[in-house]
């Protein structure tokens, strides 16, 4: 991973998928020392979502501490804080309207996945194509053909069925960030009111991550069934 060319992944995902930004690099640290010379830190408070897309539209490369995190939710998935009292109860997204009940959003908050709290010292961002990182997940936000061909990628080597986890909330920090980083699998989502609303996730897009360590596997399944006889060009 050390030597890959990550300019060069990030250009074959564009090209091959038609992509009109970039992929997203993200590695969590645990200290302040993990950081790459020379990175900045982010100099105000957004949500995750809207860091990923600060990286994805605008070439941002910059990290967050906890501190920098806006959205409660987020920053608990992410490992960087302590679950709120109010998302523990389920009130949180119940007032938001989101669910019939509490209990109903109790028991959709306790199978969030979520990095320990604490885990976390900062969040690392940039565009694939100039990370100075190397990433443990890499982020695709695109068309639904484009998640098709994404998914085609994930079952090439192996095949069987694509097996997805979200639940309509915490889309890019849960389901595609702290999902992917914990399973070490690939992760579709449908995104989420709150990304949509505040990082630009547009009505005919989804999302999805994988693992850093499949950089080059997915690279090269993309290659293929993007130009395989069968793809609709």
């Amino acid at each position: 991973m050390e030597k890959t060319d990550f300019a060069g992944a990030s250009e074959t995902f564009r090209k091959s998928l038609g992509l009109k930004h970039s992929p997203v690099a993200l590695r969590f640290v645990h200290t302040r020392e993990e950081i790459p010379a020379g990175m900045e830190k982010i100099d105000r408070t957004v949500r995750h979502c809207q860091m990923v897309s600060m990286a994805r539209k605008e070439g941002r490369i910059f990290y967050a501490t906890d501190e920098n995190h806006e959205c409660f939710g987020g920053a608990w998935a992410l490992g960087l804080r302590q679950i709120s009292e109010s998302l523990k109860t389920g009130e949180f997204y119940f007032k938001l309207g989101k669910f019939g009940s509490a209990p109903a959003c109790k028991r959709t908050i306790d199978h969030i996945p979520h990095l320990e709290s604490g885990y976390t010292y900062a969040t690392l961002y940039a565009p694939l194509e100039s990370t100075p990182f190397v990433p443990h997940v890499v982020f695709i936000v695109a068309s639904p053909r484009v998640m098709l061909k994404l998914a085609q990628a994930t079952l090439f080597r192996l095949g069987g069925r694509i097996s997805s986890e979200f639940s309509g909330i915490q889309s890019v920090c849960a389901d595609v960030s702290a999902q992917t980083y914990l399973s070490g699998r690939p992760n579709f989502s449908l995104g989420c009111d709150g990304s949509r609303k505040f990082s630009g996730i547009e009505d005919d897009e989804m999302v999805m991550g994988f693992p850093g360590e499949l950089l080059t596997e997915m690279l090269e399944a993309v290659r293929i069934v993007t130009q395989a006889p069968g793809s609709k060009k």
